[in-house]
């Protein structure tokens, strides 16, 4: 019955359009997009949905970029009931703009609502604002090596109260932002400083949400690897301090001697990245076998000296597949492989950006074109 009610709220729910009547020129935006970075260059238009118990979804609309106002008892500022995505849109061959399984972003988007107690808002929804800002912004997706136009839904609880309850107001929104290479240069292999003092989530918690707090809890983890001269932070289970689970803020994969690969099971700590299981699938089908299993950072260890851990690589959709070369903590400092990026990972990396971009075919339907 709930399902139906969201899918007529889907129906029923229409967009208005009012793009920036003083959009950025043509000329100024070329130069913003010609060496984007990461996450600083914001395109003129956001999509942006409201709830409320008496409304339901409502007031969808495409809009100038603009500060939100919000009263400071919002419950977001209070309580951090919020949750986002993040994903991609593509230039294909032919011009046009593409997506990337943005079904699966929009169905991870209700899970994590589902876990931190926010209505969700409709996959239909979801998906209509992602297009329709896609559509109009198409001309902000930079020409560069991996270039794409980043868009962040995302949901936050604005009703003013102050008590610990869920929230019955939300206001969802879509912002996008050109970029190009996550890492900066050419990074090579990254090095992870794992995490002895502090954990990113715990079984029951909400490690599988996409919500701000697990990122947040990941900071001072980030911070310590940084002062320390690595490139991020790895993070070991809550429980036992020994199981392998991810980074800040990307799943991880070991490639063994034998051509198998492995990665840790999602059992609830872990965010169920949407990269992270095109590479299971792109690599089964060339034949590989993966597994989905514990995975100790002294057994890794172990096997990095001996030779049978080959590669690794972190995956997540702002980095696509980045290699590993070495892991250090308090006690220890090994180096996986060569230190440098791997053949399994290279070949895996590209396999995945020539799909995303529309170079290649599409047997799984995971590319959705827009014309």
């Amino acid at each position: 019955m709930f399902d139906t009610v969201l899918a007529d709220t889907a129906r029923d729910t229409a967009f208005s359009v009012v793009q920036n009547p003083r959009p950025t020129p043509p000329d100024e935006r070329a130069r913003l997009i010609e060496n984007p970075g990461f996450g600083r260059v914001f395109t003129d238009n956001m999509a942006v949905i409201r709830y409320s118990d008496a409304k339901g979804w409502h007031d969808a609309r495409i809009t100038p970029r603009a500060a939100f106002q919000i009263d400071p008892a919002s419950a977001v500022l209070h309580y951090a009931q919020e949750i986002f995505e993040g994903m991609k849109a593509y230039r294909a061959p032919d011009g046009h703009p593409l997506l990337f399984r943005p079904d699966a972003n929009a169905r991870r988007f209700v899970q994590s609502a589902d876990r931190m107690a926010m209505v969700p808002l409709p996959e239909p929804l979801f998906l209509e604002a992602v297009r329709r800002l896609v559509d109009i912004e198409r001309d902000w997706i930079p020409n560069v090596d991996g270039g794409a136009l980043y868009l962040r839904p995302f949901q936050v609880a604005s009703e003013v109260f102050l008590g610990v309850k869920p929230a019955t107001e939300y206001i969802f929104a879509v912002i996008a932002c050109s970029v190009g290479a996550y890492f900066k240069g050419d990074a090579g292999a990254v090095s992870l400083w794992v995490s002895e003092d502090y954990t990113r989530a715990a079984p029951g918690g909400t490690g599988a949400a996409k919500c701000g707090g697990n990122y947040a809890a990941s900071l001072i983890a980030q911070a310590e690897a940084t002062r320390r001269g690595f490139d991020q932070v790895l993070f070991l289970d809550a429980l036992e301090r020994c199981w392998i689970e991810e980074l800040g803020g990307m799943n991880i994969f070991f490639v063994f001697d034998d051509g198998s690969l492995s990665t840790p099971p999602l059992t609830g700590t872990i965010l169920p990245g949407i990269t992270r299981d095109s590479l299971i699938t792109l690599a089964r089908a060339q034949g590989l076998t993966v597994r989905e299993e514990p995975y100790a950072i002294d057994q890794c260890r172990r096997d990095a000296e001996s030779g049978r851990l080959v590669e690794a690589f972190a995956c997540g959709t702002a980095a696509v597949v980045t290699p590993i070369g070495r892991m250090a903590a308090k006690s220890y400092d090994f180096t996986i492989g060569s230190g440098g990026p791997g053949q399994t990972t290279q070949r895996l990396r590209q396999v995945l950006i020539d799909l995303q971009s529309g170079r290649s075919a599409d047997p799984n339907g995971w590319v959705h074109h827009l014309k």
